[in-house]
């Protein structure tokens, strides 16, 4: 007869399998098929592993005769976190609630607003181009002084961006300061990429090079990307810089959409190898791109930033300029679990084209140059953009 607070071990498997351990797979990560639980493992395989029934009766005994009652959820997180722990690598790891929540907003890549980055006096500091705000007529320099007539002098921008954000129906009304004049603008709130680019054209010479900055690649990089170049090339770009500095990564799908803008079909872009196989990864479109790029880097350039730095490298042709890049070789899997957490864990190496693992080396500049900000006045001057304009305006 069980204990009146004895759990079976088939009720504790279920609880360990719908609670936390090995459920709410992110789409397009592991299909369950066949009472699979990841794609090597099923619901079978886990009722007859002996190591696992052992957690699970230490786990019975302590729910059921524990002096004092237990916080299962709690404890279950512990024992998640511990798993991680043990693999002692530094890129598989349990993240809390406000850590997932952090990484989903940083990766979706779109958000709900008017299009425009506050600072911290309320004032606009950025109207980005096509945005409803552009449209209203917002400007650079204006300062918000109310949103939907409630005043919000003496709240910072945190608080502004959110009460715009979180506002109902489909426009808002601003209040702004502009010359010493305070000015209303109806404003449509519609759901807005978050900008992940940046780019200018920069005439040098006989030569129109496009500069395009990516910091983020997340869900809506490849699209933003793809404009940017387009914009340029209309204007006559005939080679490229692309700035992957302090681009720490992201989404590899995003970065292999990328990679497909520029290569030939056909061209490979990375492989991954896994405990049981490697994979090639090619370009599968007929897009492809043949002006000069050089890419600049350092060592905040890293894991998807490395993949796509590689790419164009390898395959295309690339020019790497700056320094060397951090060394992130591996990548990762993640899995929502039910209570709004998350668990990330290497699966696989990735190589470059050429066949080399880059992790813990990083890729080596063609052109080494030391990034030195140089101040004059007003303007700061970028030796690393400085050199990549140079070499680029002489050939």
């Amino acid at each position: 007869m069980k204990h009146k607070n004895e759990i079976g071990l088939k009720e504790l498997l279920l609880i360990v399998v719908i609670t936390s351990l090995f459920t709410s797979i992110t789409t397009g990560v592991i299909m369950y098929n066949n009472n699979r639980i990841t794609t090597h493992i099923s619901g079978n395989d886990l009722s007859q592993d002996e190591d696992l029934k052992e957690f699970l009766k230490v786990y019975a005994s302590l729910i059921g005769d524990y002096y004092t009652d237990i916080n299962k959820r709690e404890m279950l997180e512990k024992a998640i976190a511990s798993m991680f722990e043990y693999l002692g690598e530094d890129y598989s790891d349990y993240l809390n609630r406000d850590e997932t929540d952090a990484l989903a907003e940083k990766l979706k890549g779109e958000y709900k607003g008017i299009g425009v980055q506050i600072i911290n006096d309320n004032t606009i500091y950025r109207v980005f181009t096509d945005s409803p705000a552009e449209h209203a007529g917002l400007l650079e320099g204006d300062k918000i002084v109310s949103v939907n007539g409630e005043n919000v002098e003496g709240k910072n921008s945190s608080e502004v961006s959110n009460k715009i954000q979180s506002a109902s129906g489909d426009s808002i009304t601003i209040g702004i300061l502009r010359n010493e004049e305070v000015k209303t603008f109806t404003v449509e709130i519609k759901t807005l990429f978050v900008p992940a680019t940046d780019y200018q054209l920069i005439p040098v010479e006989n030569h129109k090079i496009g500069y395009l900055a990516i910091s983020t690649f997340s869900n809506t990089v490849s699209t933003q990307v793809e404009h940017d170049l387009e914009e340029m090339e209309k204007e006559g770009m005939d080679r490229l810089i692309l700035d992957l500095r302090g681009n720490t990564g992201g989404y590899l799908v995003a970065a292999t959409q990328i990679a497909k803008l520029f290569l030939e079909k056909d061209q490979l872009i990375y492989s991954l190898v896994d405990k049981n196989e490697t994979k090639q990864y090619k370009d599968d479109t007929d897009e492809s791109r043949n002006y000069k790029i050089i890419v600049l880097m350092n060592e905040g350039t890293a894991s998807a930033s490395e993949i796509l730095a590689a790419a164009l490298k390898d395959s295309y042709g690339a020019t790497l300029l700056g320094e060397t890049s951090y060394g992130k070789g591996k990548v990762q899997q993640t899995k929502n679990l039910e209570d709004g957490t998350m668990v990330k864990y290497t699966t696989a190496r990735w190589l470059r084209p050429n066949g080399d693992c880059i992790d813990g080396i990083g890729l080596i500049p063609d052109i080494e140059v030391i990034l030195e900000l140089n101040t004059e006045g007003l303007q700061t001057i970028d030796t690393q953009l400085n050199e990549a304009i140079r070499i680029m305006s002489e050939e």
